[in-house]
């Protein structure tokens, strides 16, 4: 991509699921369904984005693959409803009057694959590569595979979205206790997915519990990527409450404008937001990574103290695994001579 050669970063959008919910969506829908029941306010959640600076937004069919779809007794039309969310996508970025690019979204399948489950490596490539065949159809300038909490399921996924041809995006997300639900470190994500045969040109993470959490993962990935890997950092706008009959989250655009910046220290090059991220969030990104000189990579410590703390992310835990670990770092300076 020229222009993140040129400017050295990309900010994606924000939510599709919370965006939607503001536009209507019940709980239980299937948001792929609007694809083409309401393809004008899918597009209008892509506008709001790119309205608000973004370069890159994101196709609606993140629980688009025929596991997700089977709830809804969609099944037999996740090819269908992936090219059309990729067509509107596509038809808002043509029109953009700018570079704008757009990411075709596969999220998890919603199963749990071997060893831990009854679904096959192969079942899960083949339902996640129609998926992709469609978002390549409808416009797709890259795949992006999202949300990911085990090994085997994203090397399914990317597998499954090389048949596209298309470049790919890789994030998984940590938000247990630093790891992901099936126990995948930020670390070992990223040497994972670089071991993969398709190689994702970007890796990274998503969603999670916030911006701390989310900055800490990117953090790990940074101090260890290889210069020709893209780092990408989405996170969510704080965590959801139910206040006044609704979900809000906690998150406001002056914290996701320092996550932004912290991010990009991190070493992110493609920043956006995840879950509760609307159109007023990523401006405040948009306009806090405006002529930013990205710093050192940041301690968890101090991520802590910018954005606050999380569940198991606070000062008295970070000193707590820091003593544990000083007689480690000891006897490796023992061995080093050091």
């Amino acid at each position: 991509m020229e222009v993140l050669n040129d400017r050295g970063y990309l900010v994606a959008d924000g939510a599709m699921g919370t965006s939607l919910f503001k536009r209507g969506l019940e709980t239980g829908d299937a948001p792929e369904l609007w694809n083409v029941d309401f393809p004008d306010r899918v597009a209008s959640v892509h506008q709001e984005f790119v309205d608000a600076g973004c370069d890159i937004v994101l196709t609606n069919s993140f629980g688009g693959n025929a596991y997700r779809l089977k709830l809804h007794n969609a099944q037999d039309r996740a090819l269908e409803l992936a090219e059309a969310a990729a067509s509107i996508a596509r038809q808002v970025a043509d029109n953009a009057g700018r570079p704008v690019f757009v990411g075709g979204s596969i999220g998890p399948s919603g199963e749990l694959l071997e060893p831990n489950g009854p679904l096959t490596f192969e079942q899960a490539k083949e339902a996640f590569a129609e998926q992709a065949r469609g978002l390549a159809q409808g416009g797709a300038d890259f795949m992006w595979v999202e949300t990911m909490s085990s090994r085997e399921e994203v090397g399914a996924a990317v597998a499954g979205a090389a048949v596209a041809g298309l470049p790919i995006v890789a994030t998984m997300t940590f938000d247990t206790a630093g790891r992901t639900m099936m126990g995948v470190t930020p670390e070992e994500a990223y040497s994972h997915i670089r071991s993969l045969d398709e190689n994702p040109i970007a890796i990274g993470a998503n969603c999670g519990l916030g911006a701390t959490e989310n900055v800490v993962s990117v953090a790990a990935i940074g101090k260890i990527a290889s210069p020709d890997t893209i780092v990408v950092a989405k996170a969510n706008c704080g965590v959801p409450e139910f206040k006044n009959g609704e979900f809000q989250y906690t998150g406001t655009p002056e914290l996701m404008a320092d996550y932004a910046r912290l991010a990009r220290d991190s070493g992110a090059r493609i920043i956006g937001g995840c879950c509760g991220s609307d159109g007023v969030v990523m401006k405040a990104i948009v306009e806090a990574l405006e002529g930013y000189e990205p710093k050192q990579i940041p301690e968890p410590l101090e991520v802590v103290r910018q954005l606050g703390p999380t569940t198991h992310l606070n000062e008295e835990e970070i000193a707590k695994r820091e003593a544990g670990d000083e007689p480690k770092r000891r006897e490796r300076r023992r061995r080093r001579g050091g």
